[in-house]
């Protein structure tokens, strides 16, 4: 006998609909589109924990990585620190996820990580903001990073908890679109209190930390039944962090494309505060200010696009359309962005990767809810496929001195060969999209 289709469970305020038969066990849910009251909060929560960490990564991680390492160790404390920041993110997606899909309580499976996201958020911006060495900002991250996986894996998961597959398209959007207007609203809270670098810190984590409690509150999240609660075994804890692509394919297609998609991301994350100091020669106490300006664009093109084509890509019932044209855009823009002359030409190629991100973002998360091994349980799958969102964080770094140093004298800076690398990973992204079979 196949396996249910899965769908989504009643929320609060939600329109009535015909009950349908889903879960291993044949328990009832309701297909019932969510309130609008609901994918606001979900948006703020998103928005709000993705600003604390991109404000931080971003922005204000870069100097306090100089305010303790130097101008000429900055580069290297940074690398260091977002390293491991990584690598506490790799193990930390699939973990906390397989955790929230089986634990037990009043409060439900996603309630207690939203508000443990909260809390971790806090005591790692105050740590962020007492470090005086390397250990303790190494230390501040990891806290940070894992209160946003916490809120992020709790997130994400509630969707394909709670809404049917067809009604996807909107909070597709939201949950695509956290990390771009995540990005906007950080930098825009950190850089009007700048060059006060404890408050710009603070403030992005205090909204995120009151966004994801709040949200916390409204879910209808229902204890999870104990006779449905996934089996542990150590062979299955041991597999927390794999899928197999033998046995499912068009997940583990989904997941390289977004890993390469992510890398060209990362390469303008995590570099463009030294980019725009060194290339653009922006002035270091007020650089906060540029890069406000360029993730503006960024994301005002990227809120432009998105709805429309998250609306459009539910009604003709395709995605993969959409992904490929997406990441191949994202790739242009990088080019651009290596061969800029001056902040202009740059502000141009920002806005060339805003339209792709938009479209991106607004679909590529309903292809991947649309292609997971266990919709039933879909919390451990998805913190494997926030690893290819992730893992480049870490990629990047590693890779980055060599592809800096290209063809330059010692003592420079080789951004183009770094952003030209990010735009060729776009587009094998998009090449990767093309042999996923479960989605049109």
């Amino acid at each position: 006998m196949s396996r249910p289709t899965p769908s989504a469970a009643p929320s609060r305020g939600a329109e009535p609909a015909e009950p349908v038969e889903v879960g291993t066990a044949g328990s009832l849910l309701t297909r019932r589109p969510v309130r609008r009251g609901f994918l606001v909060l979900l948006a703020a929560a998103v928005a709000t924990v993705n600003a604390t960490v991109l404000a931080s990564a971003i922005l204000t991680l870069s100097l306090k990585s100089g305010a303790i390492g130097g101008e000429a160790n900055a580069t290297t404390v940074l690398s260091i620190v977002t390293a491991i920041g990584a690598l506490v993110a790799f193990i930390g997606y699939p973990v906390v996820g397989r955790m929230s899909d089986r634990t037990l309580g009043r409060l439900g499976r996603r309630r207690p990580y939203l508000l443990a996201g909260a809390g971790l958020i806090a005591v790692g911006a105050g740590l962020q903001i007492a470090a005086a060495d390397v250990v303790v900002l190494v230390a501040s991250y990891v806290v940070l990073t894992l209160g946003s996986v916490c809120g992020l894996v709790a997130a994400g998961a509630i969707v394909p908890d709670r809404i049917a597959p067809e009604h996807r398209g909107a909070p597709s959007a939201i949950i695509g679109l956290g990390a771009p207007l995540g990005a906007v609203i950080g930098l825009f809270l950190a850089q009007s209190v700048q060059p006060n670098l404890a408050a710009m810190i603070a403030l992005p984590a205090l909204v995120a930390v009151v966004a994801t409690i709040a949200l916390a509150c409204f879910i209808d999240d229902e204890p999870l039944d104990r006779d449905l609660r996934p089996t542990f075994r150590l062979r299955e804890f041991l597999g927390t962090f794999w899928v197999s692509p033998l046995a499912h394919p068009s997940f583990a297609w989904a997941w390289a494309s977004r890993l390469m998609i992510f890398f060209g991301v990362a390469a303008v994350n995590a570099y463009q505060a030294f980019y725009l100091i060194i290339v653009q020669h922006q002035d270091p106490a007020t650089v906060g200010t540029a890069i406000f300006v360029a993730t503006v664009i960024l994301t005002g093109v990227s809120l432009v696009f998105a709805p429309l084509f998250g609306k459009l890509s539910d009604r003709v019932g395709r995605r993969k359309p959409f992904v490929v044209a997406a990441a191949l855009i994202f790739a242009l823009g990088l080019a651009l962005v290596a061969l800029a002359a001056d902040f202009g030409s740059f502000l141009v190629a920002i806005a060339v990767m805003g339209l792709g991100q938009g479209v991106y973002f607004a679909v590529d998360f309903a292809l991947i809810t649309e292609v997971l091994p266990d919709p039933d349980n879909p919390a451990k799958d998805l913190g494997i496929m926030n690893l290819a969102s992730n893992l480049p964080s870490s990629l990047v770094p590693a890779v980055a001195p060599a592809l800096l140093a290209v063809g330059v004298p010692a003592g420079a800076f080789n951004f183009t060969a770094l952003f030209v690398a990010g735009a060729i990973a776009a587009v094998l992204g998009a090449l990767l999209i093309l042999p996923i079979r479960r989605v049109k």
